[in-house]
């Protein structure tokens, strides 16, 4: 962090430091010295300084709204189209996988199911389908069908009476 110049100009940055804080602007609030002391370094206007900063802005957040959505698909691994080889599986149409990656299908709250043989790389292609509509924006939640079924599986007489962790218990007075 450089030095200010004189205090009229600390206490500049250290109001566009607390406005950015509070318009939760990170970015802004990161970069707005270093962008700055480049733009006059190019002579750049003051409106393209401005326009530098709101897209960089824009950009880190959308690199953030990605990873998050990454993360949140719970993803067992990371697979993407370009590593799948369709050559080894030639039963797989290349252009009806290129035509799922386009996402129309979600629009159209169409389903895809896809059944073959250990090993035929069903996975692979769920988890690239996956990834290519988080690149479109899309959330998505990457599950098996066991897991699927072990989420949604409703406890037994014997699991709710074995003191599951999630029951309260009954206040010692009851008894």
């Amino acid at each position: 962090m450089s030095q200010p110049r004189n205090p009229q100009t600390a206490a500049m940055e250290a109001l566009i430091e607390a406005h950015a804080t509070e318009l939760k602007l990170p970015t802004v609030k990161a970069r707005f010295r270093a962008m700055a002391a480049e733009a006059l370094r190019e002579q750049q206007t003051p409106t393209a300084y401005l326009a530098a900063l709101l897209e960089a802005e824009m950009n880190e957040r959308a690199e953030r709204r990605e990873r998050r959505r990454m993360l949140e698909a719970r993803f067992p691994m990371l697979k993407r189209l370009e590593e799948f080889r369709f050559a080894d599986n030639p039963r797989i149409p290349q252009a009806t996988i290129a035509a799922l990656a386009e996402g129309s299908w979600i629009d159209d709250r169409e389903g895809v199911v896809m059944v073959g043989d250990s090993g035929t790389g069903k996975t692979h292609l769920a988890i690239a389908l996956a990834i290519c509509a988080c690149h479109q924006g899309r959330r998505v939640r990457f599950t098996t069908l066991a897991g699927l079924a072990n989420e949604h599986k409703k406890p037994t007489a014997a699991e709710n009476s074995a003191g599951s962790s999630d029951a309260t218990p009954a206040p010692s007075w009851w008894s």
